[in-house]
C-alpha cells in the first residue's frame, strides 16, 4: 500500500529530475533597441499629455506608469519633461516629413514627372500630412496654443524647420527642370495650412468629404484656387 502511494505522489508530481541534468532556461524578452525604447517612450507620452490636456500638470511618474517602465529609464533618454513634449508633439510630422522629403528624391528617379503624375504625387502629399496632423492635433493645440513662449520656440525649432525641408526638396526638383522655384518657402506653409484646417474638418465635421477635399485641393495648388477674372465677362 505504501509502494502504491509513492508511485501515485511521484506520478503526479512528473518525473524526478536526472542527475546532472541541465535545469531549464527559458529565453529571456527581446530588449527593445534604444530607438525603439525612445519610440514608446513617445507614444507613452503623447497618450499621457493628451489624458491631461495639460504640459505642466503632466509628469514623468505619470508617463512612465503609462509606459509600462520606471522614470529613471525615461531620463536615460530625455533631459528633461520639456525635451519630451516636444519630441512626442512633432515626431510624427518629422517622419512623414522624412518620408515626403525623401520621395521628392526620387519620384523622377524611372521617368521624368508628367502633370498626371504631379498631381498623383501631391494627392499623396496632403493625404499623409493630413492624417498625421490630425493624429496629432490634440498635443498640436496644446503647444502652439498654450504659453506663447512654448508656441514660439516649438514653432521656430520645429514647426517652422518641417516646412523649410519640403520647400527645398520642392526647390530642388522644380530645379531639375529648369524651373525657379521664387517663394517655395510660401508653398510649402501655404500646403501646410491647407492641410492643417483638412485635418481638422477630418476630426470635427462629420459630414467632411476626404478624399473629395484632397481631390479639389490637389488640382487647385497646381492649377490655382481662382479663376482670372476678365471684365468684359461681368453679368451685372
Amino acid at each position: 500500500m505504501a509502494d502504491s502511494t509513492a508511485e501515485q505522489t511521484v506520478s503526479e508530481s512528473g518525473p524526478a529530475p536526472t542527475a546532472g541534468a541541465e535545469p531549464e532556461v527559458r529565453p529571456r524578452p527581446r530588449r527593445l533597441t534604444a530607438e525603439a525604447r525612445k519610440s514608446s517612450i513617445l507614444k507613452a507620452a503623447r497618450q499621457a499629455f493628451v489624458e491631461t490636456g495639460d504640459m505642466n500638470g503632466t509628469t514623468i511618474k505619470q508617463i512612465a506608469e503609462r509606459g509600462g517602465i520606471s522614470e529613471g529609464v525615461i531620463y536615460r533618454h530625455f533631459e528633461s519633461k520639456d525635451q519630451l513634449f516636444y519630441e512626442a508633439v512633432f515626431e510624427p510630422l518629422r517622419q512623414a516629413i522624412d518620408e515626403l522629403v525623401a520621395a521628392s528624391e526620387v519620384v523622377d528617379l524611372n521617368e521624368p514627372l508628367t502633370p498626371e503624375r504631379q498631381l498623383e504625387t501631391l494627392n499623396g502629399l496632403y493625404r499623409q500630412l493630413i492624417a498625421t496632423l490630425e493624429e496629432i492635433l490634440p498635443l498640436l493645440g496644446l503647444v502652439l496654443f498654450g504659453d506663447p513662449k512654448v508656441a514660439r520656440r516649438f514653432y521656430r525649432k520645429h514647426f517652422t524647420v518641417a516646412m523649410d525641408r519640403l520647400a527645398e526638396a520642392w526647390r530642388e526638383v522644380e530645379d531639375r527642370y529648369g524651373f525657379e522655384f521664387e517663394s517655395p518657402d510660401i508653398s510649402a506653409r501655404a500646403v501646410m495650412g491647407i492641410a492643417l484646417v483638412l485635418a481638422l474638418e477630418s476630426r470635427h465635421n462629420d459630414l467632411f468629404n476626404r478624399d473629395r477635399a484632397i481631390s479639389l485641393v490637389t488640382q487647385s495648388t497646381v492649377k490655382g484656387f481662382f479663376p482670372t477674372i476678365e471684365p468684359t465677362r461681368r453679368r451685372r
